[in-house]
C-alpha cells in the first residue's frame, strides 16, 4: 500500500541565515513530521543583525510556483509569510481562490523584521487587511503587526483579548502573540481567539531571557499550519504550535549563532544531544 505525506506549502521570502523565512518554515514543517513545499516571493539579503536588501520575485513567477506545487503535489495546509506589495498580495489571493477546497491557510502578517527593518510596502497594509486576511483561516500577528492592522496601540496584557476579537472581524481566527509587551512577567501569555466557535484561549509559557528570537513568528505560523495538516482541531493546533515554539525558544536560548538575534532550535525534539 502506498503511503502519503501530510503536506504543507509555505509562501514566503528566503532568509540566507537560516533562522527565518522559508528556511525556518521548512525546518519547522519537517520537524513536525510533514512534507514541506515552497513558493519563494522574495530573496532577502539578511543575517542575524538585520536586513540589507529585498529582491522581489515577479508576481507572475510566484503564481507559477504555487500552481506548480498545487497542480502536482497538492497540499493539506498553507502558511503565508512576507508578501511585500499589494500586487503580490492580490496575485496570491486570486491564485488561492482557484483552489476553493484549500481551507487551512495560516497567514503570518509579516511587516517588520525582528531587527526592526520594514518588510512590507506602506500601501500594502490595507491590501493585506482587506484582500488576504478574509481568505485565511488563522492569522498570527505580533503586537506591532496587530497595531498596524487595527490602527490603535496595545499596551498591556489585559488588552489582548479585545484586540484579538477586533482583529477577528477581518475574517479569520487570531493567535495574538504577546512577546513584544514589556517583559515584566515571568510568563508569556499569547491569546487565541477561535472565530468559528467564539472561544478565547490563553496560551501561556515561561518567558525566556534570550536574544535568539530570529524567526519566531515564521516558526510559530508554520507549526500551526503543520498541526492543521496533521488533522488537529483549531484550538488543539494553536496549543500544539505554541508548545512547539516555546520549547524551540528554550532549547535554542543558550546557543550563539551570529552577532545579533540568533535562531530558535527547530529540531529540539529530534537532536537530544544538542538540547
Amino acid at each position: 500500500m502506498e503511503k502519503s505525506y501530510k503536506r504543507v506549502m509555505t509562501i514566503a521570502g528566503s532568509d540566507p541565515s537560516g533562522g527565518a523565512g522559508v528556511q525556518a518554515d521548512i525546518k519547522t514543517i519537517s520537524a513536525l513530521g510533514c512534507f514541506a513545499t515552497s513558493a519563494i516571493v522574495a530573496v532577502v539579503d539578511e543575517n542575524t543583525v538585520g536586513v540589507t536588501g529585498v529582491h522581489p520575485i515577479p508576481a507572475d513567477f510566484v503564481v507559477g510556483q504555487i500552481h506548480s506545487i498545487l497542480d502536482d503535489i497538492g497540499t493539506d495546509a498553507v502558511k503565508i509569510g512576507m508578501l511585500h506589495s499589494s500586487e503580490l498580495i492580490r496575485a496570491v489571493r486570486r491564485t488561492l481562490d482557484e483552489y476553493p477546497s484549500l481551507h487551512d491557510i495560516v497567514l503570518d502578517p509579516v511587516m517588520v523584521a525582528t531587527s526592526g527593518d520594514p518588510l512590507l510596502e506602506a500601501d500594502a497594509v490595507a491590501t493585506l487587511r482587506e484582500v488576504l486576511i478574509p481568505r485565511a483561516r488563522v492569522i498570527t500577528p505580533n503586537i506591532p503587526e496587530a497595531e498596524l492592522l487595527l490602527g490603535s496601540k496595545i499596551g498591556s496584557q489585559d488588552q489582548l483579548p479585545d484586540a484579538a476579537r477586533e482583529l477577528a472581524r477581518l475574517g479569520a481566527s487570531v493567535l495574538l502573540k504577546a512577546g513584544h509587551l514589556a517583559a515584566t512577567e515571568t510568563e508569556l501569555v499569547d491569546i487565541f481567539y477561535n472565530v468559528e466557535t467564539g472561544r478565547m484561549t490563553r496560551l501561556a509559557a515561561p518567558r525566556v531571557d534570550t536574544r535568539n528570537t530570529h524567526g519566531t513568528g515564521c516558526t510559530l505560523s508554520s507549526a500551526f499550519a503543520s498541526q492543521l495538516a496533521l488533522g488537529k482541531p483549531l484550538d488543539e493546533a494553536a496549543a500544539a504550535a505554541k508548545a512547539y515554539i516555546a520549547a524551540a525558544i528554550a532549547a535554542g536560548s543558550s546557543y550563539r549563532i551570529g552577532r545579533g538575534h540568533g535562531p530558535v532550535h527547530h529540531f529540539h525534539a529530534l537532536w537530544p544531544a544538542l538540547r
